[in-house]
């Protein structure tokens, strides 16, 4: 087997394993039930590393237009360790924490009937970004691993040709990331 079909097989296989380990974490009834207080401080981190990771991804995105090919390279592993970093720590969240609604409840309890409609007019832009938000954070793992196995393997015709759809859904990804955490945090016990 070659190489390219090595690392095509490679890329398949684990843009079908990460959605579908995250699927059955958060679905799952079952739960690790840490006691760290730690573990329910990670949404925040995880919005602080989406919103850092859309930083520099418009930071790569400004060297490659000015030719500096090695920022461009540096703040690219960035993103890409970022997003590895993100998925653990998101890992570890839901396997430890259950998922919470968007406004079901807040600090005080059950929401008063006049906050409902409110809360209930919200919610649909908020369950609409989330839902594109996690479609495309699915779609786009595939094509991050393609563009970044493209460049490493310096085939820069295929990576060009990736990098044009990839990135802007990447950092629509990281960017709703930030929005849909804000949007739920008042709702996080």
């Amino acid at each position: 087997m070659t190489a390219n079909k090595k690392a095509l097989l490679a890329i398949i296989a684990v843009s079908i394993l990460i959605p579908v380990v995250v699927a059955v974490l958060i679905f799952s009834p079952y739960k690790i039930s840490s006691e760290a207080e730690w573990i329910r401080e990670l949404p925040a981190f995880h919005a602080f590393i989406n919103g850092l990771t859309a930083v520099f991804l418009l930071m790569a995105r400004y060297f490659i237009r000015i030719n500096e090919r090695l920022w461009h390279k540096w703040f690219m592993e960035l993103s890409f360790v970022l997003g590895a970093i993100f998925l653990v720590s998101y890992i570890v969240y839901h396997s430890n924490v259950p998922s919470v609604s968007y406004g079901d409840i807040n600090g005080n309890g059950i929401l008063e009937d006049h906050e409902l409609t409110i809360v209930g007019s919200i919610r649909y832009v908020y369950l609409t970004l989330l839902l594109s938000h996690i479609l495309l954070s699915m779609v786009v793992v595939p094509f991050v691993l393609f563009a970044f196995y493209y460049a490493l393997s310096e085939n820069y015709t295929k990576h060009l040709k990736v990098v044009k759809y990839t990135w802007p859904i990447w950092f629509y990804v990281s960017v709703s990331g930030v929005l849909v955490y804000f949007m739920i945090s008042p709702y996080y016990p």
